[in-house]
């Protein structure tokens, strides 16, 4: 039985992507041999990650001041491997925290030096986007969280961080609309939501950033050495590697990232217009600063939630349980979801509103 897959990540693939993807799992490109086992150093290889690097330039308009790279860890590894590699011995950098991965980046921040809490929206449970906020003189960068998964809020507008140096979590809204990407000096994001499969993380980093902390780095947490090896300083996760390139092609070949906006706008017009009618459904973001990725609510009888969710199973829904951290309700509606299953969840809930209001 297909499922309508919601999950926030690992998270729904291209059908395309996932024949290639196993395909190549038994036979990688009538080699005899699987993906699983080519050596990382061979031409075969080669011309995957070369493909792969090439595409995240293309698709974010990135020059040759920019370097790619495929590293692993997660978003979570990066939350310390970009302060270690950018924030100066003594220097302090800018921080916005909307949400739960915003709050874990400022946390790893703190060891490497000073990190300025510009902006906080734990008031209200990270429910909006705080647009107004003053970068501190002599900041060395800015960070901020694209798409707040757990939370359900996105920026749809640059932050602005005046002469500062702009870095961004794109980890769950990356490749899904054009965005000003040269506007920044490094954007990372796991691949396990739009880009890809669980296992590698993409980070594209201008290489004048480099080299200015005033401290020693161990090399394999070093961009400068990962740019030099071209992400082969350690054995890279080559299936996840792959998997990420078979899916950025998907993505130039489906019409870009202005086709990917189009397609996001209409599933999330389609999901907010039924949740902002249907009387036992409670959204919980400001509209203005709703994520066109990840839609978080709640039911208005708590006593409703687990008796919907209990539904959503029945009709083989999965993922739209919230975060552990938070609770509630969240679908995620990454690129490779089809308006089908949005309206098969929106059809869902008005026959559930319909029994229960």
């Amino acid at each position: 039985m297909k499922r309508h897959n919601f999950n926030s990540g690992p998270s729904i693939l291209p059908d395309e992507v996932l024949r290639r993807a196993s395909e190549a799992v038994i036979d990688f490109n009538g080699l005899g041999l699987s993906i699983l086992e080519i050596g990382h150093r061979t031409p075969w290889f080669t011309e995957v990650i070369e493909e792969g690097r090439s595409l995240v330039k293309e698709l974010m308009g990135l020059d040759d001041t920019y370097s790619v790279l495929f590293l692993q860890g997660g978003a979570t590894t990066q939350f310390m491997q970009v302060p270690l590699n950018l924030l100066p011995v003594g220097g302090h950098a800018a921080y916005i925290k909307n949400g739960i991965w915003g709050s874990k980046a400022i946390k790893e921040a703190s060891v490497f030096g000073q990190a300025d809490v510009i902006g906080d929206t734990s008031d209200r449970n990270h429910s909006y986007i705080q647009k107004t906020f003053s970068v501190p003189d002599g900041s060395s960068y800015l960070h901020y969280t694209s798409n707040n998964t757990v939370e359900g809020t996105q920026w749809h507008t640059l932050p602005e961080a005046g002469q500062t140096p702009l870095i961004a979590d794109m980890s769950s809204d990356i490749f899904s609309r054009p965005v000003a990407f040269d506007k920044h000096a490094l954007i990372y994001a796991g691949a396990q939501k739009n880009a890809g499969a669980a296992g590698t993380t993409i980070v594209a980093i201008k290489k004048d950033m480099l080299g200015k902390t005033g401290r020693n780095i161990s090399p394999i947490l070093d961009y400068e050495g990962h740019i030099k090896a071209e992400s082969m300083l350690n054995t890279p996760p080559v299936f996840a590697v792959y998997v990420s390139m078979l899916t950025m092609r998907w993505i130039k070949e489906q019409g870009g990232l202005a086709e990917m906006e189009k397609r996001a706008k209409q599933r999330a017009d389609l999901f907010y217009s039924a949740l902002d009618n249907l009387e036992v459904f409670t959204p919980i973001v400001d509209k203005q600063d709703r994520s066109l990725m990840n839609a978080t609510f709640t039911t208005s009888n708590k006593d409703l939630e687990a008796p919907f969710l209990e539904l959503c199973k029945e009709n083989a829904m999965v993922g739209v349980k919230g975060h552990r951290s938070v609770g509630g309700l969240r679908v995620s509606m990454y690129n490779a979801m089809p308006l089908s299953s949005v309206q098969a969840l929106v059809d869902l809930m008005e026959k559930f509103n319909q029994a229960n209001k």
